[in-house]
Protein backbone atom coordinates (compact mmCIF):
# COMPACT_ATOMS: atom_id res chain seq x y z
CA UNK A 1 0.00 0.00 0.00
CA UNK A 2 1.37 3.92 -1.24
CA UNK A 3 2.12 6.42 1.43
CA UNK A 4 -0.45 8.81 1.62
CA UNK A 5 0.61 12.23 0.08
CA UNK A 6 0.31 14.79 2.90
CA UNK A 7 -1.47 18.20 2.34
CA UNK A 8 -1.55 20.86 4.48
CA UNK A 9 -2.90 18.76 8.27
CA UNK A 10 -4.72 16.52 5.87
CA UNK A 11 -3.28 13.39 3.28
CA UNK A 12 -4.50 11.90 -0.17
CA UNK A 13 -4.63 8.07 -0.69
CA UNK A 14 -2.75 7.24 -3.77
CA UNK A 15 -5.33 5.73 -6.00
CA UNK A 16 -3.21 3.47 -7.98
CA UNK A 17 -3.10 0.24 -9.28
CA UNK A 18 0.02 -1.36 -7.84
CA UNK A 19 1.48 -2.48 -10.99
CA UNK A 20 1.37 1.20 -12.22
CA UNK A 21 3.92 2.22 -9.13
CA UNK A 22 7.59 1.91 -10.42
CA UNK A 23 8.95 3.61 -7.11
CA UNK A 24 8.20 4.48 -3.84
CA UNK A 25 11.50 6.95 -2.95
CA UNK A 26 11.97 7.37 1.32
CA UNK A 27 14.74 9.19 2.93
CA UNK A 28 17.58 6.53 3.96
CA UNK A 29 18.17 5.08 7.25
CA UNK A 30 21.66 6.04 8.59
CA UNK A 31 22.97 5.34 11.70
CA UNK A 32 24.36 8.36 13.64
CA UNK A 33 25.89 9.59 16.42
CA UNK A 34 23.22 9.66 19.72
CA UNK A 35 24.87 13.02 21.46
CA UNK A 36 22.75 15.93 22.71
CA UNK A 37 23.09 19.27 20.36
CA UNK A 38 26.12 20.04 22.25
CA UNK A 39 27.81 17.40 22.16
CA UNK A 40 27.82 17.37 18.16
CA UNK A 41 28.77 21.12 18.61
CA UNK A 42 31.94 20.32 20.99
CA UNK A 43 32.96 17.35 19.20
CA UNK A 44 32.95 18.85 16.04
CA UNK A 45 35.08 21.93 17.47
CA UNK A 46 37.88 19.11 19.00
CA UNK A 47 37.93 17.23 15.69
CA UNK A 48 38.11 19.61 12.83
CA UNK A 49 38.73 18.66 9.52
CA UNK A 50 41.86 19.65 7.81
CA UNK A 51 42.57 22.00 10.23
CA UNK A 52 44.27 22.82 13.50
CA UNK A 53 42.15 23.57 16.70
CA UNK A 54 40.65 26.96 16.76
CA UNK A 55 43.08 27.71 19.93
CA UNK A 56 46.16 27.27 17.32
CA UNK A 57 44.35 29.20 14.71
CA UNK A 58 43.39 32.67 16.48
CA UNK A 59 45.62 34.34 19.54
CA UNK A 60 44.82 37.40 22.28
CA UNK A 61 44.68 40.68 20.60
CA UNK A 62 43.27 39.63 17.29
CA UNK A 63 39.47 40.70 15.84
CA UNK A 64 37.76 37.65 14.66
CA UNK A 65 34.40 38.25 12.88
CA UNK A 66 31.62 35.50 12.90
CA UNK A 67 29.50 35.37 10.17
CA UNK A 68 25.99 34.04 11.14
CA UNK A 69 22.78 33.44 8.74
CA UNK A 70 19.82 35.84 9.28
CA UNK A 71 16.62 35.27 10.77
CA UNK A 72 15.57 33.27 7.52
CA UNK A 73 17.61 30.43 7.94
CA UNK A 74 16.75 30.18 11.88
CA UNK A 75 15.81 26.64 11.62
CA UNK A 76 20.07 26.20 11.94
CA UNK A 77 19.28 27.04 15.45
CA UNK A 78 22.28 29.70 15.71
CA UNK A 79 21.29 30.04 19.47
CA UNK A 80 22.37 26.37 20.37
CA UNK A 81 26.01 26.28 18.67
CA UNK A 82 27.18 30.72 18.65
CA UNK A 83 27.65 30.19 22.65
CA UNK A 84 29.63 27.11 22.42
CA UNK A 85 31.74 28.71 19.71
CA UNK A 86 32.40 32.23 21.80
CA UNK A 87 33.61 30.03 24.77
CA UNK A 88 36.09 28.28 22.33
CA UNK A 89 37.42 31.60 20.86
CA UNK A 90 37.43 33.18 24.76
CA UNK A 91 39.59 29.87 25.42
CA UNK A 92 41.98 30.99 22.83
CA UNK A 93 42.24 34.76 24.52
CA UNK A 94 39.67 36.43 22.49
CA UNK A 95 38.29 39.26 23.95
CA UNK A 96 34.34 40.02 23.73
CA UNK A 97 35.41 43.84 22.47
CA UNK A 98 37.54 42.00 19.98
CA UNK A 99 34.59 40.02 18.32
CA UNK A 100 32.27 40.66 15.49
CA UNK A 101 28.85 38.66 14.73
CA UNK A 102 28.23 39.73 11.35
CA UNK A 103 24.02 38.55 10.00
CA UNK A 104 25.11 37.23 6.48
CA UNK A 105 21.47 38.85 4.98
CA UNK A 106 22.54 38.90 1.51
CA UNK A 107 19.57 41.25 -0.30
CA UNK A 108 17.14 40.72 2.68
CA UNK A 109 16.12 43.34 5.18
CA UNK A 110 17.44 44.32 8.22
CA UNK A 111 16.68 42.48 11.11
CA UNK A 112 15.17 43.70 14.97
CA UNK A 113 16.93 43.24 18.03
CA UNK A 114 14.30 40.48 19.06
CA UNK A 115 15.33 38.86 15.68
CA UNK A 116 19.42 39.25 16.90
CA UNK A 117 18.67 37.88 20.48
CA UNK A 118 16.42 34.89 19.19
CA UNK A 119 19.75 34.06 16.95
CA UNK A 120 22.58 34.95 19.46
CA UNK A 121 20.95 34.53 22.91
CA UNK A 122 20.10 37.39 25.31
CA UNK A 123 23.49 36.89 26.94
CA UNK A 124 25.95 36.85 23.91
CA UNK A 125 24.02 40.07 22.77
CA UNK A 126 24.53 41.75 25.45
CA UNK A 127 28.43 41.17 25.43
CA UNK A 128 29.34 41.03 22.07
CA UNK A 129 28.62 43.35 18.54
CA UNK A 130 26.16 42.46 16.29
CA UNK A 131 25.71 43.89 12.91
CA UNK A 132 23.48 43.49 9.77
CA UNK A 133 25.13 43.76 6.29
CA UNK A 134 23.28 45.23 4.08
CA UNK A 135 24.60 44.51 0.65
CA UNK A 136 23.54 48.35 -1.06
CA UNK A 137 25.63 49.86 1.86
CA UNK A 138 28.61 50.99 -0.20
CA UNK A 139 30.41 52.64 2.76
CA UNK A 140 31.00 49.33 4.38
CA UNK A 141 31.80 47.32 1.17
CA UNK A 142 35.48 46.78 0.17
CA UNK A 143 36.00 45.38 -4.02
CA UNK A 144 38.48 42.35 -3.62
CA UNK A 145 38.94 41.07 -7.60
CA UNK A 146 36.81 39.69 -10.36
CA UNK A 147 36.15 35.98 -10.81
CA UNK A 148 36.56 33.84 -13.90
CA UNK A 149 33.00 34.12 -14.05
CA UNK A 150 33.46 38.67 -14.63
CA UNK A 151 31.80 38.70 -11.02
CA UNK A 152 32.93 41.44 -9.66
CA UNK A 153 33.31 40.62 -5.82
CA UNK A 154 32.83 43.55 -3.58
CA UNK A 155 32.44 41.88 0.58
CA UNK A 156 31.66 43.41 3.76
CA UNK A 157 34.98 45.30 5.10
CA UNK A 158 34.00 44.71 8.41
CA UNK A 159 34.73 41.47 7.88
CA UNK A 160 37.39 41.54 5.94
CA UNK A 161 39.41 44.20 8.14
CA UNK A 162 39.06 41.53 10.95
CA UNK A 163 42.65 39.41 11.33
CA UNK A 164 40.27 36.02 11.44
CA UNK A 165 36.78 35.33 9.44
CA UNK A 166 34.98 32.49 10.86
CA UNK A 167 31.83 31.14 8.55
CA UNK A 168 28.84 29.22 10.37
CA UNK A 169 25.40 27.82 9.15
CA UNK A 170 23.23 24.65 7.90
CA UNK A 171 23.62 22.71 5.05
CA UNK A 172 20.86 21.37 3.00
CA UNK A 173 20.23 20.66 -0.28
CA UNK A 174 20.15 24.03 -2.71
CA UNK A 175 18.49 24.28 -6.16
CA UNK A 176 21.15 26.87 -7.32
CA UNK A 177 24.22 26.61 -5.16
CA UNK A 178 24.05 22.41 -5.11
CA UNK A 179 24.41 22.68 -0.82
CA UNK A 180 23.49 25.31 1.52
CA UNK A 181 26.19 26.48 4.22
CA UNK A 182 29.91 26.99 3.56
CA UNK A 183 30.91 29.50 0.79
CA UNK A 184 27.28 30.85 1.09
CA UNK A 185 27.53 32.81 3.93
CA UNK A 186 30.41 34.83 2.15
CA UNK A 187 28.30 35.22 -1.43
CA UNK A 188 25.67 35.92 -1.36
CA UNK A 189 25.71 36.37 2.48
CA UNK A 190 27.91 39.56 2.87
CA UNK A 191 28.38 40.23 -0.73
CA UNK A 192 27.25 43.27 -2.38
CA UNK A 193 24.00 43.45 -5.01
CA UNK A 194 26.07 43.77 -7.83
CA UNK A 195 28.34 41.02 -6.86
CA UNK A 196 24.77 38.68 -5.95
CA UNK A 197 23.32 39.56 -9.04
CA UNK A 198 25.93 39.03 -11.38
CA UNK A 199 26.26 35.64 -9.44
CA UNK A 200 22.79 34.47 -9.46
CA UNK A 201 22.65 35.44 -13.03
CA UNK A 202 24.59 32.56 -14.09
CA UNK A 203 21.80 30.61 -13.12
CA UNK A 204 20.65 30.85 -16.87
CA UNK A 205 22.35 30.23 -20.02
CA UNK A 206 23.90 32.98 -21.62
CA UNK A 207 22.49 34.60 -24.26
CA UNK A 208 18.17 35.29 -23.75
CA UNK A 209 16.19 33.09 -24.99
CA UNK A 210 18.28 30.41 -23.48
CA UNK A 211 16.46 29.53 -20.41
CA UNK A 212 17.81 28.01 -17.49
CA UNK A 213 21.28 26.61 -17.03
CA UNK A 214 20.87 22.25 -16.48
CA UNK A 215 24.03 22.40 -14.15
CA UNK A 216 22.60 24.70 -11.77
CA UNK A 217 20.19 22.28 -9.57
CA UNK A 218 20.55 20.46 -6.05
CA UNK A 219 23.43 18.37 -5.20
CA UNK A 220 25.83 19.61 -7.86
CA UNK A 221 28.70 21.28 -6.10
CA UNK A 222 31.18 20.07 -9.25
CA UNK A 223 32.73 22.86 -11.18
CA UNK A 224 30.69 22.00 -13.97
CA UNK A 225 27.78 24.29 -11.60
CA UNK A 226 29.02 28.01 -12.65
CA UNK A 227 27.04 29.44 -9.64
CA UNK A 228 28.89 27.12 -7.41
CA UNK A 229 32.24 27.20 -8.83
CA UNK A 230 31.56 31.55 -8.92
CA UNK A 231 30.79 31.54 -4.98
CA UNK A 232 33.45 29.35 -4.06
CA UNK A 233 36.19 31.89 -6.08
CA UNK A 234 34.70 34.84 -4.19
CA UNK A 235 34.95 33.03 -0.89
CA UNK A 236 38.54 32.46 -1.48
CA UNK A 237 38.76 35.78 -1.86
CA UNK A 238 37.93 36.39 2.03
CA UNK A 239 40.01 33.41 3.19
CA UNK A 240 38.12 32.50 6.04
CA UNK A 241 40.44 30.92 8.87
CA UNK A 242 37.78 28.13 10.13
CA UNK A 243 34.13 26.95 9.51
CA UNK A 244 30.89 25.84 11.91
CA UNK A 245 28.13 23.58 9.61
CA UNK A 246 25.25 21.92 11.01
CA UNK A 247 22.95 19.82 9.54
CA UNK A 248 19.61 19.02 10.52
CA UNK A 249 16.95 16.20 10.14
CA UNK A 250 13.08 16.23 8.87
CA UNK A 251 12.18 17.78 12.82
CA UNK A 252 14.78 20.34 12.49
CA UNK A 253 16.95 19.24 15.15
CA UNK A 254 20.46 19.35 14.87
CA UNK A 255 22.24 15.52 14.30
CA UNK A 256 25.56 16.09 12.85
CA UNK A 257 27.84 19.53 12.80
CA UNK A 258 31.44 20.04 10.55
CA UNK A 259 34.18 22.47 11.52
CA UNK A 260 37.30 23.04 10.38
CA UNK A 261 38.51 23.94 6.71
CA UNK A 262 36.12 26.02 4.96
CA UNK A 263 36.10 23.61 1.84
CA UNK A 264 36.35 20.06 3.14
CA UNK A 265 34.53 20.64 6.56
CA UNK A 266 31.70 22.06 4.40
CA UNK A 267 31.87 19.04 1.88
CA UNK A 268 31.72 16.66 4.82
CA UNK A 269 28.48 18.07 5.81
CA UNK A 270 27.13 17.72 2.04
CA UNK A 271 28.18 14.13 2.20
CA UNK A 272 26.11 13.58 5.71
CA UNK A 273 23.05 15.54 3.58
CA UNK A 274 23.92 12.84 0.59
CA UNK A 275 23.60 9.84 3.19
CA UNK A 276 20.28 10.96 4.61
CA UNK A 277 18.27 12.63 1.73
CA UNK A 278 20.22 11.10 -1.45
CA UNK A 279 17.64 8.69 -2.28
CA UNK A 280 18.90 5.74 -5.52
CA UNK A 281 16.81 5.62 -8.09
CA UNK A 282 16.64 3.29 -11.21
CA UNK A 283 14.44 4.89 -13.67
CA UNK A 284 12.80 8.47 -15.26
CA UNK A 285 9.15 8.10 -15.38
CA UNK A 286 6.55 8.92 -17.06
CA UNK A 287 4.54 10.38 -13.92
CA UNK A 288 5.43 11.60 -10.79
CA UNK A 289 3.66 12.47 -7.77
CA UNK A 290 5.39 14.69 -4.93
CA UNK A 291 4.55 15.98 -2.05
CA UNK A 292 5.83 18.70 0.08
CA UNK A 293 5.45 17.11 3.21
CA UNK A 294 2.82 18.06 4.41
CA UNK A 295 2.53 21.34 6.94
CA UNK A 296 4.30 23.56 7.51
CA UNK A 297 6.57 22.13 4.61
CA UNK A 298 3.54 23.73 1.95
CA UNK A 299 2.57 26.70 3.54
CA UNK A 300 3.58 28.33 0.11
CA UNK A 301 3.97 27.58 -3.49
CA UNK A 302 7.68 29.33 -3.09
CA UNK A 303 8.46 26.74 -0.52
CA UNK A 304 7.62 23.76 -3.04
CA UNK A 305 10.75 24.48 -5.28
CA UNK A 306 12.33 21.94 -3.53
CA UNK A 307 9.64 19.57 -4.32
CA UNK A 308 9.29 20.45 -7.68
CA UNK A 309 13.60 19.99 -8.40
CA UNK A 310 13.66 16.58 -6.91
CA UNK A 311 10.36 15.43 -8.84
CA UNK A 312 12.20 16.28 -12.05
CA UNK A 313 15.29 14.10 -11.19
CA UNK A 314 12.94 11.08 -12.14
CA UNK A 315 10.69 12.75 -14.58
CA UNK A 316 10.49 11.35 -18.06
CA UNK A 317 10.79 14.73 -20.62
CA UNK A 318 7.08 15.26 -21.89
CA UNK A 319 6.09 13.34 -18.64
CA UNK A 320 3.58 14.62 -16.13
CA UNK A 321 4.44 15.70 -12.87
CA UNK A 322 1.35 16.30 -9.68
CA UNK A 323 2.49 18.20 -6.93
CA UNK A 324 0.82 17.53 -3.45
CA UNK A 325 1.28 21.46 -1.82
CA UNK A 326 -2.02 23.05 0.03
CA UNK A 327 -0.39 26.75 -0.26
CA UNK A 328 -2.35 28.13 1.71
CA UNK A 329 -0.54 31.35 2.21
CA UNK A 330 -0.84 31.33 -1.85
CA UNK A 331 2.61 32.18 -3.31
CA UNK A 332 4.67 33.31 -0.03
CA UNK A 333 6.98 35.77 -2.69
CA UNK A 334 5.54 38.13 -4.62
CA UNK A 335 8.40 37.68 -6.76
CA UNK A 336 7.62 34.22 -7.41
CA UNK A 337 4.07 35.32 -8.13
CA UNK A 338 4.57 38.04 -10.68
CA UNK A 339 7.15 35.56 -12.71
CA UNK A 340 4.25 33.08 -12.85
CA UNK A 341 1.05 35.21 -13.36
CA UNK A 342 2.30 38.71 -14.86
CA UNK A 343 4.02 37.66 -17.96
CA UNK A 344 1.96 36.14 -21.25
CA UNK A 345 5.25 34.04 -22.68
CA UNK A 346 8.37 32.35 -21.56
CA UNK A 347 10.11 35.10 -23.02
CA UNK A 348 9.05 37.89 -20.89
CA UNK A 349 9.40 36.27 -18.05
CA UNK A 350 13.13 35.83 -19.17
CA UNK A 351 13.58 39.46 -19.97
CA UNK A 352 12.12 40.54 -16.86
CA UNK A 353 14.31 37.99 -14.69
CA UNK A 354 17.71 38.65 -16.62
CA UNK A 355 16.68 42.43 -15.44
CA UNK A 356 16.02 42.14 -11.88
CA UNK A 357 16.96 38.92 -10.72
CA UNK A 358 15.39 37.43 -7.14
CA UNK A 359 15.49 34.19 -5.80
CA UNK A 360 11.96 34.06 -5.68
CA UNK A 361 11.52 35.14 -9.47
CA UNK A 362 13.96 32.66 -10.41
CA UNK A 363 11.67 30.40 -8.42
CA UNK A 364 9.11 31.18 -10.38
CA UNK A 365 10.83 31.14 -13.59
CA UNK A 366 11.53 27.53 -12.64
CA UNK A 367 7.73 26.87 -12.27
CA UNK A 368 6.95 27.73 -15.71
CA UNK A 369 9.59 26.56 -17.48
CA UNK A 370 8.32 23.11 -15.97
CA UNK A 371 5.46 23.88 -17.17
CA UNK A 372 6.35 24.30 -21.32
CA UNK A 373 8.13 20.83 -20.56
CA UNK A 374 5.66 19.09 -18.97
CA UNK A 375 2.22 18.34 -17.69
CA UNK A 376 2.39 19.91 -14.42
CA UNK A 377 -0.98 19.59 -11.97
CA UNK A 378 -0.86 21.30 -8.72
CA UNK A 379 -2.88 19.96 -5.74
CA UNK A 380 -3.57 23.23 -4.05
CA UNK A 381 -5.92 25.82 -2.98
CA UNK A 382 -4.43 28.69 -4.98
CA UNK A 383 -7.22 29.09 -7.60
CA UNK A 384 -6.25 28.65 -11.01
CA UNK A 385 -6.91 31.99 -12.20
CA UNK A 386 -3.87 33.42 -10.45
CA UNK A 387 -1.65 31.51 -12.28
CA UNK A 388 -2.06 33.63 -15.14
CA UNK A 389 -0.74 32.20 -18.99
CA UNK A 390 1.69 29.78 -16.80
CA UNK A 391 1.01 26.24 -17.69
CA UNK A 392 -0.02 24.99 -14.21
CA UNK A 393 -2.89 23.03 -14.19
CA UNK A 394 -4.68 23.51 -10.58
CA UNK A 395 -7.17 20.65 -8.76
CA UNK A 396 -8.17 20.44 -5.37
CA UNK A 397 -8.25 16.92 -4.47
CA UNK A 398 -5.05 14.15 -5.93
CA UNK A 399 -8.06 12.05 -7.50
CA UNK A 400 -8.86 14.54 -9.48
CA UNK A 401 -5.16 15.17 -10.47
CA UNK A 402 -5.14 11.65 -11.63
CA UNK A 403 -7.78 12.45 -13.63
CA UNK A 404 -6.65 15.33 -14.97
CA UNK A 405 -3.33 13.36 -15.77
CA UNK A 406 -5.30 10.43 -17.68
CA UNK A 407 -7.15 12.83 -19.43
CA UNK A 408 -3.71 14.60 -20.60
CA UNK A 409 -2.59 10.87 -21.30
CA UNK A 410 -5.04 9.37 -23.61
CA UNK A 411 -7.16 8.22 -20.93
CA UNK A 412 -4.38 5.79 -19.13
CA UNK A 413 -2.75 5.49 -16.26
CA UNK A 414 0.85 6.11 -16.38
CA UNK A 415 3.77 4.50 -14.78
CA UNK A 416 5.04 6.90 -11.47
CA UNK A 417 7.15 7.75 -8.93
CA UNK A 418 5.93 8.57 -5.65
CA UNK A 419 8.13 11.15 -3.51
CA UNK A 420 5.59 11.36 -0.46
CA UNK A 421 8.25 13.60 1.40
CA UNK A 422 9.20 15.55 -2.06
CA UNK A 423 11.15 18.45 -0.08
CA UNK A 424 13.59 16.31 1.58
CA UNK A 425 14.13 13.62 -0.85
CA UNK A 426 16.24 13.74 -3.64
CA UNK A 427 15.96 10.91 -6.12
CA UNK A 428 20.07 9.74 -7.53
CA UNK A 429 19.41 7.97 -10.71
CA UNK A 430 22.20 5.55 -10.74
Amino acid sequence: MAEAMKYGKEEFAVTLPAEKIAAELEPNRVELPQRTVAEHIRYALAHPVDSAPLDQLVHAGETVCIVISDVTRRWQSPETYLPILIEELEKAGIRDEDMLILSATGTHRRQTREEHVGMVTEAVYDRIRVVDHQCEDTENLTYVGTTSFGTPVWLDKRALECDHIILTGGVVYHFMAGFGGGRKSILPGIAGRETIMKNHNLALNPGLGSGSHPEVRSANMTAANPVHADMMEACSMAAPTFLLNVVVDDEQKIIGAFAGNWVTAHRAACDLVDRLYGVPAHEKTPLVIASAGGYPKDLNFYQTIKTLCNALEVSQEGGTIILVTKSEEGFGNEDTRRLIADYPNMLEREKALRADFSIGAFIGYLFAQTGESRNLIAVTDIPQEQFGTARIHTVKTLDEALALSRSLNGGQDLRVTLLPHGANTLPKLG
